[in-house]
């Protein structure tokens, strides 16, 4: 007995050493991570100061021309906050981004469309532009404002109006080829409801998740997406490195 209860013994001490060195081991690699992130954080506050002073050479020469259209994607509870929405849209308006889309889930900013644009020169809204000009015009900033509801209502109204072509194909007799989806039909379709809309260049969405939040899949085909962290800690020199970073990529659209 006196055997069996020493192993006993030997046995719960090395359960405990072994939980013990497990425990330190976690909470050592632990450490290294936030150490790290901590000194990102650090470095990444340090170029964007470095950057929004002008110190950094090659940030003072973008040719912001490239960004044809810019998204903005907010989370929710982010979009809230509409005096840091509207000091981002003065940073890019500043900075030459003249057409943009902002978008958050629940249509908080869409609520507040008028507020945002009474704090904005010579802003005017998407859907009042002329859509011929509306890329090439340099004079005014165009701002489109979207939510979820729009993306569910396009689907519906273009697939039911894919439906009714098809069946009328169907009806009429047409040949088979005549009857295959494509991604063109689908483009088209939603065009002609109203729902197409210009695809933006470059998407930002600032907000915890690290995902576009149900931003139009239809639209966002050859877009780059960079998340930019919660909107309460946006940086000026943390954008203009964005914008730098969208402006430096060369992108392949195929053949």
């Amino acid at each position: 007995m006196d055997l069996k209860d020493e192993m006993q013994r030997v046995r719960f001490w090395v359960n405990q050493i072994g939980n013990f060195c497990l425990r330190l081991v976690w909470h050592f690699v632990h450490l290294l991570v936030r150490s790290w992130y901590l000194g990102v954080g650090v470095a990444n506050v340090i170029e964007s100061y470095l950057i929004s002073s002008g110190l950094l050479r090659r940030y003072r020469f973008i040719d912001v021309g490239k960004l044809r259209y810019l998204a903005i994607v907010v989370e929710s509870d982010d979009a809230c906050q509409i005096s840091k929405v509207i000091q981002l849209l003065q940073w890019l308006q500043a900075f030459g981004v003249k057409h943009l889309c902002l978008y958050d889930t629940e249509g908080v900013l869409k609520k507040s469309k008028e507020s945002i644009l009474a704090k904005l020169k010579n802003a005017t809204l998407f859907e009042e532009a002329d859509e011929r000009d509306l890329l090439l015009d340099q004079k005014h900033m165009t701002l489109e404002f979207a939510s979820i509801t729009d993306g569910k209502e396009a689907v519906a109204k273009g697939g039911n109006l894919l439906f009714m072509k098809y069946l009328k194909l169907a009806n009429s007799g047409a040949e088979q080829k005549e009857q295959i989806f494509t991604e063109a039909n689908l483009t088209e379709a939603l065009r002609a409801v109203g729902y197409g809309g210009p695809e933006p260049d470059l998407l930002l969405v600032y907000g915890p998740a690290r995902c576009h939040l149900g931003f139009p899949a239809w639209r966002i085909r050859y877009t780059e997406i960079i998340h930019m962290g919660p909107l309460k800690s946006m940086r000026y020199g943390s954008l203009v490195k964005a914008i730098y970073k969208f402006t430096m990529v060369r992108q392949n659209y195929g053949t």
